[in-house]
């Protein structure tokens, strides 16, 4: 064994008495502050739960509770914590920055109208858009993780007797629909107890329709929700649909050759590099996409596009089974998009725009936007360009209302990381329940406008004391074959376009427990669409610097004080030991 690795190895056999030994002055000051002798008792503890952690309904029980869950260890002292156990409590599982007892915990009988939902796009894909394998496996783990929408696109066969899920005109390889919707019934409600809905992009004839109506019927059965042949008014609310399966779809199209996916790959690696190419994607400070300098015009050939209701004479009619399946209506009604955003009472409806789309109507309709969204559902899906399934930012659509911000979930980055922090809201059940300022009309029919200035509401005081974990979580030679590692913190908001942007700690060199001990002041003015970004990153001089860990959460789940918030790779799956000491404040 090396010296270096010797006296790496040494430092962290005392690595907790050294996290200690270098402890901010502040914690050791609150330490004091809530204790007697250097012994924290029960009723110290329970005073600091309430004043500094803003627990204001914590409970000397609850206080009791978390002593004796820390007696097990070495450090623990009869009469209460002394310093090493009040910290280890600090970064401690049981000390997270989100309520995780809360559960679903949103009013959940309103119109799923009133929902953001968590949405994916092509849910079957592995990987890109042109070539790789279609699989119901990448439809499993999004229902794992708490994805409520499901997208199949569903085309013949090529005997033209069956139905299989594929990108169609690509080099895409087949799963068949059947496979898909048996793991959808088997997986459904893993995470979520709340409905799923799945959204056909249907190319079939009737006969076909006709089957698909079999194998959905047959495969669901009574957890199938079917309003029948009759137009909801108003739609249901996710509490009355808990375990039940939606179908969402569009008028079907004529069943000719699909449009081609424009070929700009070399425009879409400026600003959304592939998975391989870049460790966590491009930044993300604006609400339009990356690949900016060369978008589609509105009238752009995206390949996903709905068509108008009139516009596609379709030689055939519809199943009428098939027909009854859908329960949440999908098109564009003709005439432009004042004809598509116009509400009618007596229907409830779902509208489907791309990104860019989406980018355009925001410019001139922001504010119809809304009033649409607040008892009909957008749908927002990535542009045909993103061939290598890359994202878009996902707040153009949440801060216009829109329900439904389909992802690629099969990939990651940063824009991924966004629509993951905003789902760890409400118990991670899938369902959000919007703000009220998207679903309320003012007395002479007025509602939010996303392009006007607004007051500071509140600001979010965020301080990174210190991290840990890294030298579990990472080979010792991960970052630095020769060194510990250098370490520093990227923090943020991502929100509306005023609240946004991001701030970085110094980097500290050689240091797998790095103590920062800085602060950052973030003024928000829409607080509820605001996400709190943190990342972490291992400085190096001769190349890009290094990924280590990521979250983000949503502000207004936050809980004050000082938390332990654990990072997450680069897929969004949680490390085992990696975290950061924060404290956070609102004022």
């Amino acid at each position: 064994m090396s010296k270096q690795t010797y006296r790496v190895c040494l430092c962290f056999s005392r690595r907790f008495k050294l996290a200690v030994a270098e402890a901010p002055e502040e914690i050791r000051a609150l330490f004091n502050q809530y204790s007697d002798n250097g012994i924290m008792t029960d009723n110290h503890l329970h005073r600091f739960l309430i004043e500094v952690q803003k627990q204001e309904k914590a409970t000397l029980e609850e206080a009791q509770a978390i002593i004796e869950s820390l007696k097990h260890l070495a450090i623990f002292h009869r009469k209460g914590l002394n310093l090493e156990a009040f910290f280890k409590y600090l970064f401690g599982d049981n000390n997270p920055p989100l309520d995780l007892k809360l559960g679903a915990h949103h009013d959940m009988t309103a119109p799923i109208s009133h929902y953001f939902i968590y949405t994916g796009h092509n849910s079957y894909l592995t990987g890109n858009q042109l070539s790789s394998d279609c699989s119901d496996v990448p439809i499993i783990n999004a229902l794992k993780k708490g994805v409520r929408v499901i997208e199949l696109d569903i085309w013949p066969n090529s005997d033209k007797d069956d139905v299989e899920v594929l990108h169609g005109r690509t080099l895409t390889t087949p799963v068949q629909l059947i496979k898909c919707l048996r793991s959808i019934k088997e997986h459904a409600f893993t995470a979520s107890e709340f409905p799923v809905v799945i959204t056909l992009e249907d190319h079939l004839t009737p006969d076909l329709q006709s089957k698909v109506s079999k194998m959905v019927t047959q495969t669901f059965g009574d957890t199938l929700f079917s309003p029948g042949s009759e137009c909801l008014k108003e739609f249901p609310s996710p509490e009355s649909l808990k375990r039940r399966i939606i179908i969402s779809t569009k008028p079907p199209k004529e069943y000719l050759e699909a449009k081609e996916i424009k070929d700009k790959e070399s425009d879409s690696q400026k600003g959304n590099a592939a998975p391989d190419e870049e460790a966590w994607g491009k930044e993300i400070l604006n609400l339009k996409g990356a690949d900016d300098k060369n978008e589609l015009d509105e009238d752009d050939n995206d390949a996903e596009e709905d068509p108008g209701e009139g516009d596609h004479k379709l030689p055939h009619d519809i199943a009428p089974e098939y027909k009854r399946l859908i329960a949440i209506p999908a098109g564009k009604p003709k005439g432009g998009l004042e004809e598509c955003l116009k509400v009618d009472p007596d229907k409830a409806r779902r509208l489907s725009l791309s990104e860019q789309q989406l980018e355009n109507a925001a410019e001139t309709h922001g504010k119809e936007i809304v009033r649409f969204t607040q008892r009909n559902i957008l749908r927002v899906y990535p542009k045909g360009i993103r061939v290598n399934s890359s994202n878009y930012n996902p707040l153009i659509g949440w801060m216009h209302g829109a329900q439904m911000v389909a992802f690629n979930m099969q990939g990651y980055g940063r824009s991924l990381w966004m629509m993951q922090g905003m789902f760890r809201a409400n118990g991670g059940c899938g369902f959000v329940k919007k703000p009220d300022f998207l679903l309320k009309s003012g007395p002479h029919g007025e509602v939010f406008d996303p392009k006007a200035k607004l007051p500071v509401q509140k600001t979010l005081k965020v301080k990174i004391y210190m991290g840990e974990g890294w030298y579990y979580d990472f080979h010792h030679t991960h970052f630095d074959a020769y060194s510990p590692p250098d370490f520093y913190v990227r923090v943020g908001i991502a929100g509306v376009p005023a609240d946004t942007g991001m701030k970085k700690t110094r980097t500290l060199e050689d240091n797998w427990i790095p103590v920062w001990d800085e602060g950052f002041e973030f003024p928000l003015t829409v607080p509820d669409l605001a996400l709190l970004r943190i990342e972490v990153h291992e400085y190096d001089m001769s190349e890009k610097d290094d990924f280590g860990g990521q979250t983000c959460l949503p502000v207004r789940e936050l809980r004050e004080g000082i938390r332990a918030v654990p990072l997450h790779d680069r897929k969004g799956e949680k490390y085992n030991s990696v975290k950061l000491l924060v404290r956070l404040e609102f004022v």
